[in-house]
């Protein structure tokens, strides 16, 4: 897939920064190095312009012109003379009143002061800084000169003018070319290893490429009707697309939390954290069925979560569910069909062989036998879909060599046309589960029985429950078959398709439960679904 060059690269934006980065330490460089050199000028220059005046006061000469009967004319040449020997830019000579008696050889003229320092030395200390003589800033030094008996006669201020930024920088040049140079080399290789870090991080893509990938997979993820939910290592969620939200409930902002924060458990959290494995796993969430596969991730061979994908599989299994009841509808036809045509041929023998008084009395036998069924279960069952229902599956059972029998306590009112399909349902489901569980084996002593009974109807909840002689469903298992499709066929407990997770399916959505204990189950559905905040 190719995007368009980019004017700037990655790389190339990441080397730009770091160069910048750089170029802004070198500055910071140069301004402590600039500020190191003049420190380091005005301790230097302020100790030798102190000594110059300290030697210029101590010279005899210097006492002679200061004194009211001396010679003040000498002072000029003496303090040229000193300050072309000592190489500084100003010598000058005060009185004891401040008034300077030696003629500046810079600009301006003789009368010049320089302040703050004469004051100082006025009082007998001497004294060094940064000043200003003659409009030049200068680093001076005053130092008073003293006569017999301590009396101040004067003040000598020696100073060398303050060298530009340029000149400092001349002057701090060794130390600055030095740190310039270690910092330019390492922050160019910096950069550039960056970079190449960056860029192979990125597996060489640029940020626009980089953007448009993100785009199309939060396109892809988010507009594909199978959830998908992802987990790091941490069990932390990083990825839940709407589809995912909906189907496990989670709220709008699950990314970043843990399965506990969210509060999944059971058999969603085995299946999510892969405890339990296997593909298309079905895990009944409310009234849903949901398919979910799980892939491992790795990195750099060690583990870095999951990614889950989940399908809503209730409007498939209800479809696979009407598959099987014409399927059922069928085998109970089939098993109707044999049993009528043994019995044909039972009464075409008893003709054949003119035993027409035994032939009446079988036709008889028969026939009562079937108008008593129909009559009991009619009589029992007040809705023709369940009793049609339980009397082809009496026949299924005559067919597997098992009695069927209809329990004593049974008594159905009328109900609803939905009530009623979903009641067909569960009693088909629990009766063919049954079946399967007590299914003879060859040799078998004892005739095997399933019983029904529903119990309900109107405006009460009903109540259907089937036992069966089978050895039951084991006790550990009981909080589970009705998730995971669990039958008793064999007394094994294995899955064996979603039977048992359809009749859990009904029942909840009818607001009602299905439970059971040993070979007994239970299903209770209500006509109405009773509202949880109502109840108390």
């Amino acid at each position: 897939m190719r995007f368009g060059a980019p004017r700037t690269t990655l790389a190339g934006q990441f080397l730009a920064l770091q160069l910048g980065i750089v170029v802004t330490v070198l500055v910071m460089v140069a301004a402590v190095s600039l500020a190191q050199s003049d420190a380091r000028l005005r301790q230097t220059e302020s100790r030798r312009m102190l000594s110059v005046a300290e030697s210029t006061a101590a010279r005899d000469i210097v006492r002679a012109g200061l004194q009211a009967e001396g010679s003040p004319e000498v002072l000029a040449p003496t303090a040229e003379s000193v300050r072309v020997l000592s190489s500084t830019d100003h010598l000058i000579v005060h009185d004891s009143d401040g008034r300077a008696l030696t003629l500046d050889p810079g600009p301006g003229d003789g009368g010049s002061r320089a302040e703050p320092g004469i004051a100082p030395a006025l009082r007998g200390r001497a004294w060094t800084g940064v000043t200003e003589i003659d409009g030049n800033r200068t680093v001076a030094a005053a130092v008073p000169v003293i006569g017999e008996g301590g009396a101040i006669l004067g003040v000598v201020v020696a100073g060398v003018d303050y060298p530009g930024t340029g000149e400092l920088l001349v002057l701090a040049t060794p130390n600055l070319l030095v740190y310039l140079g270690i910092a330019s080399v390492l922050g160019v290789a910096g950069s550039l290893l960056l970079s190449r870090r960056v860029k192979r991080q990125t597996l060489g893509l640029e940020p626009d490429q980089i953007a448009r990938l993100v785009e199309h997979r939060e396109a892809m993820l988010y507009g594909i009707k199978e959830g998908v939910l992802g987990l790091n290592a941490e069990h932390r969620v990083t990825l839940a697309n709407a589809a995912a939200v909906r189907l496990l409930g989670l709220p709008p902002g699950c990314v970043g939390s843990t399965l506990a924060d969210l509060g999944v458990g059971g058999e969603l959290e085995d299946v999510l954290l892969g405890r339990v494995r296997g593909r298309d796993t079905v895990v009944a969430l409310g009234d849903r069925l949901v398919a979910l596969n799980r892939m491992p991730l790795a990195a750099e061979g060690s583990p870095a979560g999951s990614v889950t994908t989940m399908r809503d599989r209730t409007d498939l299994v209800e479809l696979q569910h009407e598959l099987d009841t014409s399927k059922t509808t069928t085998e109970t036809l089939r098993a109707q069909a044999h049993e009528f045509s043994n019995r044909l041929h039972v009464i075409s023998g008893l003709l054949e062989l003119r035993e027409y008084g035994e032939a009446a009395k079988y036709v008889s036998q028969v026939g009562g036998a079937r108008a008593q069924l129909s009559a009991d279960v009619t009589g029992r069952v007040n809705d023709p879909s369940l009793a049609a229902l339980l009397i082809a599956k009496t026949s299924l059972a005559d067919e597997q060599r098992t009695r069927l029998r209809i329990c004593p306590r049974t008594r159905l009112e009328p109900v609803s046309e939905e009530l009623s399909d979903d009641l067909v349902t569960v009693v088909a489901n629990l009766v063919d589960n049954a079946l399967d569980a007590v299914a003879p084996t060859a040799g078998g002593a004892e005739r095997p029985w399933v019983e029904v009974g529903v119990v309900g109807g109107g405006s009460a909840p009903v109540q259907v429950s089937v036992s069966d002689s089978g050895p039951g469903v084991p006790s550990e298992l009981a909080g589970e078959v009705f998730q995971h499709g669990y039958t008793t066929k064999d007394g094994a407990g294995r899955k064996r398709g979603l039977g048992l997770a359809i009749v859990g399916l009904v029942c909840a959505r009818r607001g009602g439960t299905a439970t059971v204990a040993g070979s007994r189950f239970t299903a209770v559905l209500y006509e109405t679904p009773p509202d949880p905040e109502g109840e108390n």
